[in-house]
């Protein structure tokens, strides 16, 4: 009998990865995306079909207004940062952190594995070529861990989860490589923060520039489509 696993997805580059990962590890993939009022939500169309095209059977789309609280580029009227050096990047908690996003997407992951009799959850942060966030780090991916064996019923009565965040000591490179590997088509995949109405890409927000730099030194072609006008 396949095991099924909840992977956290996006439609962008890493989260795509996972599904491919878990796919190539014997899961059956069941995708949970999250509509939370993100302006980025081109990739909520692109994660539908991203996941049809992969043979995923069961996607789901979560509701929640995070515009309520705001305090983030992705969730209220602040600017997008661009066009900033890597070395900027690499430092301190951008304004496209989302308050509590990763601890938020995981409790509804942990609920959802508790319906579908799975114990296994991924998720796609990454800890090496990121922008800084937190909730990205191995610690809090661990912490939650603990967490979900403690508060939950299957928990209680024996089961053992387990949070996969395989991209964690990846770099992006390293992670365009695996999922070229594995047959990842990422010209579906959608990273950009900032996207135009046709939801070409930015080309100059952080996750553009880090997904760009990903391509370039992966040695693999960027099939990325991005806005008229961008760098590409």
């Amino acid at each position: 009998m396949t095991k099924r696993a909840v992977v956290l997805f996006s439609g962008g580059l890493d989260s795509t990865t996972c599904v491919a990962m878990a796919k190539a590890q014997g899961f059956e993939p069941v995708c949970l995306a999250v509509s939370y009022g993100q302006r980025h939500s081109v990739e909520l169309e692109r994660a539908r079909e991203v996941a049809r095209v992969m043979g995923v059977k069961d996607f789901r789309v979560v509701n929640i207004d995070l515009r309520q609280i705001g305090g983030s580029a992705l969730t209220a009227d602040i600017d997008v940062p661009k066009d900033r050096p890597a070395d900027e990047m690499s430092h301190g908690v951008p304004v496209t952190y989302v308050p509590a996003r990763n601890a938020l997407f995981l409790s509804l992951a942990l609920g959802l594995a508790e319906v579908v009799e799975s114990t296994d959850l991924y998720i796609g942060v990454n800890a090496v070529d990121y922008s800084g966030y937190p909730d990205c780090r191995p610690e809090f991916i661990r912490s939650f861990e603990a967490m979900a064996n403690l508060a939950t019923k299957a928990g209680a009565e024996g089961a053992r989860f387990t949070v996969h965040a395989p991209l964690s000591g990846l770099s992006k490179a390293d992670i365009i490589r695996e999922g070229t590997r594995l047959g990842v088509d990422y010209g579906m995949t959608h990273s950009c923060y900032d996207p135009d109405e046709q939801g070409g890409a930015c080309g100059r927000c952080d996750s553009c520039m880090l997904r760009k730099k990903g391509f370039e030194e992966a040695g693999v072609p960027d099939p990325t489509r991005y806005a008229a006008g961008a760098p590409g």
